[in-house]
């Protein structure tokens, strides 16, 4: 339990500082290099941790949402890359420290604490997706990156839908079987 209880600490404060990065309320400003690198890290950690929910998730739910989660960001994170590409960002090659000391934590989980802990890590990692999207697609500077952005932001707000009934998501919640 204490372990899991950090494992939200950490993601909450990465989320917090990421909403803010992305312009809730006006603060900082995330420029299309900044999105690039953080949408990136993000889609990485999306993929692996949907594997890891497929393999450690004791709940069909949690099972059949990770599969659904490295699907399609395995496809935007390709999409991503191949834009960024022909801009000349460049992408990181690997994910953020945040982003792979979440994806750490969670290898270590099994059963329905992964469960629990996972549900409620979608609907975070989906909150300030959502955020970064939507700055992006109304505030970037490069129309290419703006239209991604646009265009990728109802998946993520369905994937943020979809986190939300998971098993767990809710405090309190228990992962069905």
């Amino acid at each position: 339990m204490r372990r899991h209880l950090a494992i939200l600490a950490v993601v909450a404060v990465g989320s917090v500082w990421l909403a803010g990065a992305a312009g809730a309320g006006g603060e900082k400003k995330v420029s299309d290099k900044q999105f690039v690198a953080k949408a990136a890290s993000s889609g990485m950690a999306e993929v692996k941790l949907g594997e890891l929910a497929e393999e450690r998730g004791v709940s069909a739910a949690v099972k059949k949402f990770g599969h659904h989660m490295v699907k399609d960001h395995t496809k935007a994170n390709k999409e991503l890359m191949e834009l960024a590409s022909s801009k000349g960002y460049k992408l990181p090659g690997e994910m953020s420290k945040a982003h792979r000391a979440t994806v750490e934590k969670f290898s270590k989980l099994k059963g329905e604490e992964f469960d629990r802990a996972y549900a409620k890590q979608m609907v975070l990692d989906h909150v300030v997706a959502v955020k970064l999207f939507e700055y992006q697609a109304k505030n970037g500077t490069d129309e290419a990156l703006k239209a991604f952005a646009a265009k990728t932001l109802p998946v993520l707000q369905e994937h943020l839908e979809m986190a939300k009934k998971l098993p767990g998501a809710a405090s309190g919640g228990r992962s069905e079987r």
